[in-house]
């Protein structure tokens, strides 16, 4: 298909950067994206895009126009294209049937129906989003069903392996690219002419090919094991901190094994993010479903242990400041799930926040990326606080040293580089005292911060010395000893 035509229907995190890319590296390909979403659509024709991602802007500059366009007319684009994407958002269900852990395929659906009521001629529909295992038959059984018997559709799994912060180099330096599809000559064909539209810059080696059920679960078994390695960390930084152990020296250690590696063994505050959890819950579901109950216990602890930290963190914070951090200033360093993105879904920083609050806790919050309205909308949900809590207690700073004036204790929950370069001695100088920072990413230079007169706290590891509360059993008690974090 020396000339083929790729409609993307969804212009979010995943749908933008893919399909970018695929028109970057394919020039002779027209890519357009579709959304529903005029004001999105209008983002991604603008100088400001509407999601912030390392070189992603350079790459839409030099094609939009050429062969990359974004629109509205979601008909007419997938009338005229060969391959269409489906990669709108499959959030967990949040009422019925699997409540809190089932993917809602809702958009998925309305996607399939849409069109099977407008295509016109053959069709190659490709499942981008990240869906539980079958539904790519779900969706050629929507298909199907509503098809004109002169239309072929091929339903295709390619599933998404990005990291936000680095979508666009793992897009065109690729580990593997997945491609799903079912088993039969129709079936083969569709999967080769995906095929080769990635080999235009992907070596044929890393295209994996396989039945669309094996691709399906490979995306959610990626991410749980992904996740599980970090709650492993995590779980291991607070046996570190009640030991004296360095969490970093564990981590190096066991990381020089060649079996297990050194990728995802960073203690931290928790990971976050539109993935993780969502797919981690996915598939404790699947599992419910199977009747495959402790296999469902097993992953279920990835989240459970995710949220104990967070909320470890938090208690560690409260126990520091004396047990109570009321009427207090705490500094919030980053909101966005990890650095390099303005994306804030399930962040850490929002848990973190939330438990401070209930303690009533006065927030400042520093993000580089992340706008005041993003913050207010997150903690005024009605899991979090109430629009009255935020409006008192959250103020937000685009100025770190503003932040931080007249605060209490440092929190840093987003490993943004440049609050590793801030001039803390200055911080220090503008704080109450004694002045806390509780490193919950592990980037900053402890024994400088030391030096200062900062009372440190690091998970997985002990840096100040002295009196401090910590908590046990949920009790919080004076003890003259211990460093560790609850």
């Amino acid at each position: 298909m020396a000339s083929a035509k790729i409609c993307c229907i969804g212009a979010g995190y995943v749908g933008g950067p893919t399909c970018s890319v695929i028109a970057k590296m394919c020039p002779h390909v027209t890519v357009t994206i579709v959304d529903i979403n005029d004001k999105r659509i209008a983002a991604w024709n603008s100088d400001e895009l509407p999601i912030y991602e390392p070189q992603l802007d350079d790459i839409v500059k030099s094609q939009r126009g050429k062969n990359l366009f974004f629109s509205t007319d979601i008909d007419k684009e997938i009338n005229d294209a060969d391959f269409i994407f489906i990669s709108v958002n499959t959030p967990t269900k949040t009422y019925g049937v699997g409540k809190g852990m089932a993917a809602d395929l809702k958009y998925v659906e309305a996607c399939a129906r849409r069109i099977a009521a407008v295509a016109k001629s053959d069709k190659i529909v490709i499942e981008k989003s990240t869906v539980p295992v079958k539904a790519a038959a779900s969706i050629q059984r929507i298909l199907s069903s509503n098809m004109n018997l002169d239309i072929n559709f091929q339903v295709l799994s390619n599933p998404e392996f990005l990291a936000e912060g680095t979508a666009i180099q793992d897009l065109i330096h690729p580990d593997r690219v997945l491609i799903g599809g079912e088993d039969s000559e129709a079936g083969r064909a569709a999967i080769q002419k995906l095929v080769d539209v990635y080999a235009n810059w992907v070596p044929r080696e890393k295209i994996i090919t396989m039945n669309t059920w094996s691709s399906e679960l490979s995306k959610l078994a990626a991410n749980a094991f992904l996740a599980q390695r970090i709650s492993s960390i995590n779980a291991m930084s607070a046996v570190c901190e009640a030991t004296g152990a360095d969490v970093n020296e564990v981590a190096r250690a066991i990381g020089m094994d060649s079996r297990i590696g050194d990728k995802f063994l960073k203690a931290s505050v928790g990971f976050g993010g539109s993935c993780f959890q969502k797919d981690v819950l996915n598939l404790v579901y699947l599992c419910e479903c199977l009747n495959l109950p402790k296999v469902a216990q097993y992953w279920q602890q990835v989240i459970e242990i995710n949220n104990y930290q967070r909320k470890r963190f938090a208690s560690g914070i409260i126990g520091c400041l004396f047990n109570t951090v009321a009427g207090k200033r705490i500094t919030i360093f980053g909101f966005a799930f990890k650095k390099d993105t303005g994306d804030t879904r399930e962040s850490s920083s929002i848990y973190v926040a939330k438990y401070l609050l209930d303690e009533g806790a006065k927030l400042s919050i520093c993000d580089p990326k992340v706008s005041r309205r993003q913050i207010v909308s997150d903690l005024s949900h009605p899991t979090i606080a109430s629009e009255e809590t935020v409006a008192e207690l959250v103020t937000t700073e685009t100025d770190p040293y503003k932040a931080c004036k007249e605060s209490h204790a440092i929190a840093v929950c987003t490993e943004w580089d440049a609050f590793k370069t801030l001039d803390y001695k200055r911080i220090f100088d503008c704080m109450l005292k004694p002045a806390f920072i509780f490193d919950g990413r592990g980037i900053l230079d402890h024994a400088e911060l030391t030096s200062i007169g900062f009372q440190v706290e690091a998970i997985g590891k002990t840096v100040s010395q002295g009196t401090v509360f910590t908590h046990n059993n949920g009790n919080n008690i004076l003890s003259p000893t211990s460093r560790v974090l609850p």
